[in-house]
């Protein structure tokens, strides 16, 4: 049955009873979801070296992966966490798809729906793609936001709340910055929701004016063009590429070298940080020009820990979209 158009997004992804059915978004999610999915994800964390955690709590259920945009982290990631819970994985891009052939993405919905696959991991390059399916699906499945046009990365979010947790848990005495294209990054939109859900201290989005978000879009955090204003006493720094594949007009962005001599997250910028500042980068860095070398790979440096991260937030997300569908 579909869902009412008059439900928002974050009506939409739980079930009456409260229960996750798809995940959509973080803004609106509340804190207690938020905060259950990160202590389940903790579970599923291996160190390096070590097995990793498997269980069978998929078995007998089928995830598709459709991602009709490219994607290495977060398809890797959700496909070694649905094999690591025992289930079914179809891997499926527009490459390969019948929606490059014309085919309505509704219909290859429907065609999937009918070899039984239960939750539906869509990664798509157009706005309200996501919730579009879950408006549409059959009752039994669920339906996982993996990455939406500039607007909504909920799974990236979770890890990068989950791997801030894991250095400094008290969220209310933080600073976090976050470095870059923030107007046209799904990835700033979904960390900063999760960050105002967990009363982040201070959040702070630092951009050229070309690439600053709207005003009125984030008015719990402090918007500046300064890096040094944005960086200084900061416990958290994020740093984002440039979305040049999001940006239609070129007009005003800076070029390479501009770009890292103003907004570039250096060893020697650091230093304004707190001593213990942890440095993050969701993937894919341009080295040399959001975030110095010596920076990824240095002492403050987390970004692998957010990878490890990332198969274990979407072990417990798809672990709890399952542990709720209403099954045939």
């Amino acid at each position: 049955m579909d869902a009412p158009e008059t439900l928002t997004e974050a009506q939409l992804q739980q079930n009456d009873d409260g229960s996750l059915r798809h995940l959509l978004t973080l803004d609106g999610l509340d804190r207690g979801m938020l905060v259950d999915l990160l202590d389940t994800a903790q579970f599923y964390i291996a160190e390096p070296g070590s097995m990793p955690v498997r269980r069978d709590t998929l078995r007998g259920r089928t995830i598709g992966n459709l991602f009709f945009e490219p994607s290495t982290r977060t398809r890797a990631s959700f496909d070694l966490a649905g094999r690591r819970l025992g289930a079914d994985v179809l891997n499926l891009d527009v490459n390969t798809s019948s929606r490059k052939k014309g085919e309505s993405i509704l219909d290859t919905i429907y065609t999937l729906e009918a070899m039984h696959v239960d939750v539906m991991v869509i990664r798509d390059a157009s706005a309200g793609v996501p919730a579009y399916i879950a408006r549409h699906v059959k009752d039994f499945v669920s339906v996982l936001n993996a990455g939406e046009a500039d607007t909504s990365h909920p799974t990236q979010g979770l890890l990068d709340l989950l791997t801030i947790r894991q250095h400094k848990p008290d969220f209310e005495n933080l600073v976090v910055t976050i470095v870059g294209d923030i107007r046209h990054s799904r990835v700033a939109r979904s960390a900063a929701h999760g960050l105002k859900t967990l009363d982040v201290g201070e959040l702070r989005l630092v951009s050229p004016s070309a690439m600053a978000p709207d005003a009125d879009e984030f008015p719990f955090a402090t918007i500046v063009d300064d890096l040094h204003a944005g960086i200084r006493d900061a416990d958290v720094v994020m740093a984002l590429r440039i979305q040049r594949e999001r940006i239609g007009n070129l007009d005003g962005i800076p070029g390479i070298d501009e770009y890292f001599a103003n907004y570039g997250v250096s060893e020697e910028r650091l230093t304004i940080a707190k001593p213990d500042v942890i440095v993050m980068h969701p993937g894919p860095m341009n080295r040399g020009i959001e975030i110095e070398g010596a920076v990824a790979d240095g002492p403050h440096s987390v970004i692998t820990r957010q990878v490890t991260n990332g198969v274990a937030v979407r072990m417990a997300v798809l672990e709890r979209v399952a542990s709720s569908a209403k099954l045939r």
